[in-house]
């Protein structure tokens, strides 16, 4: 019998960051999870924290038997009103500095240059959850700019305006940045393999602080590795086959 393959995979590593962020014990506690398409990564780390025995709850928006919504988004941004999603992630075509994201395009508005899916729920739900998770796996200076082109969802806003809570983090396929939302800024909080600080400043478009020493993105551990690639994967297959057969080499059953 072969020996286990104990090489982790970028994916791997990204999901059991994530996991470790949702379950910091310094940020609020969450219960309800929403996870929207196309987010593999994201859905990972949340099962990863599921099946590790926290009690968390997954609402995956896209598949009609893994959420307990009839009628979809209209009754996610419901619950999210009332205060009973606790936790989001959200991507962009362009992140700042002030953790504002991009999802309209670049260029003059309405995004004359490059376009993008567009805003949909993303300022209701920035605003309304009280804590979000920024994701965004390509990390660039076009990616990751000085300011956004067009404003989807701000990353502060001023006293006046009621807000539930911001970015706890920004996770991309080189770094983890923590947010501090009274000072609008991003630290460096760890490195994935083959990354320093100065290649992480090299492609940042933004300005951002760091330790004088910057820590290593922990690899997932034995455990979490055999719970991605076994129960993990298991709740994955239907929804993501595609992203199971690639990074942990399972295909659904015929």
């Amino acid at each position: 019998m072969s020996a286990p393959d104990t090489q982790v995979q970028p994916e791997e590593r990204l999901a059991a960051a994530l996991a470790r962020l949702i379950l910091d014990p310094s940020a609020p506690p969450v219960r309800h999870i929403a996870v929207g398409a196309a987010s593999p990564i994201p859905a990972a780390a949340c099962w990863l924290v599921a099946k590790s025995g926290h009690p968390v709850r997954l609402s995956l928006l896209h598949k009609r038997s893994g959420n307990p919504f009839t009628e979809g988004s209209r009754e996610l941004f419901d619950l999210t009103g009332q205060g009973r999603i606790d936790l989001f992630f959200l991507g962009g075509g362009q992140i700042d500095g002030q953790a504002n994201i991009n999802l309209i395009g670049t260029g003059e508005w309405p995004g004359q240059g490059v376009r993008f899916p567009g805003s949909f729920g993303s300022a209701f739900m920035y605003l309304m959850t009280p804590r979000t998770i920024l994701f965004r796996e390509e990390h660039s200076p076009r990616v990751l700019v000085e300011k956004v082109d067009n404003v989807s969802a701000p990353g502060v806003s001023p006293p006046e305006v009621f807000r539930r809570g911001t970015a706890q983090a920004l996770v991309t396929g080189r770094c983890v940045f923590l947010f501090a939302p009274d000072r609008a800024r991003f630290t460096l909080e760890s490195v994935h393999p083959g990354e320093s600080s100065e290649s992480i400043r090299e492609q940042t478009g933004f300005g951002f602080d760091a330790p004088e020493v910057v820590p290593a993105t922990p690899d997932p551990t034995p455990e979490e590795l055999a719970l991605l690639r076994g129960p993990v994967c298991e709740e994955m297959l239907e929804t993501y086959p595609e992203f199971c057969a690639r990074v942990f080499g399972r295909k659904a059953a015929a």
